[in-house]
């Protein structure tokens, strides 16, 4: 079975730098996007954080602090960047985007490539939760973005002890895998 590229968050919200959310990197996960894109396709789902209705639980508390983020599903800010506007999105109201509809997507035991924003969230909580699930994930570090460097890094450090379940990658090495 092919693996999947499940693409996180890639959104205006998370690009704009004048944003509560920006991931300043975001623009240089852009290019070694679209080669994961034309490596994995058609296999490739991109997801999209958007706020609750009514958040609940520690989500109120969470949106106590980032209130500019509730907003509506289809608000400006929620939606995927220009390069990959119109494509189809498996949106969620949690940092992890690992659930049913993913892992039907992926099957029982596949293989989930993983990039996007941010690195130390929703990228991270994806992966950790696929993992759990017994899914094969590789996360494509040269097409991830942090909060900030720092956390990128250290988010990258962390997963890489979950080897070899889940594995840092390369766009090349995703490439040289897929010929």
């Amino acid at each position: 079975m092919a693996p999947v590229l499940a693409l996180i968050d890639l959104q205006k919200i998370f690009a704009d730098p004048a944003s509560g959310w920006a991931a300043p990197d975001f623009r240089r996960v852009l290019e070694p996007t679209e080669q994961l894109i034309g490596i994995l396709s058609p296999e490739v789902i991109f997801t999209r954080f958007v706020a609750p209705e009514k958040p609940v639980g520690s989500w109120a508390t969470y949106y106590e602090l980032y209130p500019f983020a509730l907003q509506p599903p289809d608000a400006d800010d929620y939606q995927l960047v220009d390069e990959f506007k119109g494509a189809p999105t498996l949106d969620k109201t949690t940092f992890g985007a690992w659930g049913p509809e993913l892992a039907e997507r992926v099957g029982p035991g596949g293989h989930l490539v993983v990039a996007g924003v941010t690195t130390d969230c929703c990228v991270l909580t994806t992966a950790l939760a696929a993992v759990d699930a017994g899914v094969y994930v590789q996360v494509v570090e040269d097409a991830c973005a942090g909060a900030d460097e720092v956390s990128h890094r250290n988010a990258i450090d962390i997963m890489r002890l979950y080897s070899p379940m889940l594995e840092i990658v390369t766009v090349e090495q995703v490439r040289t895998l897929n010929q």
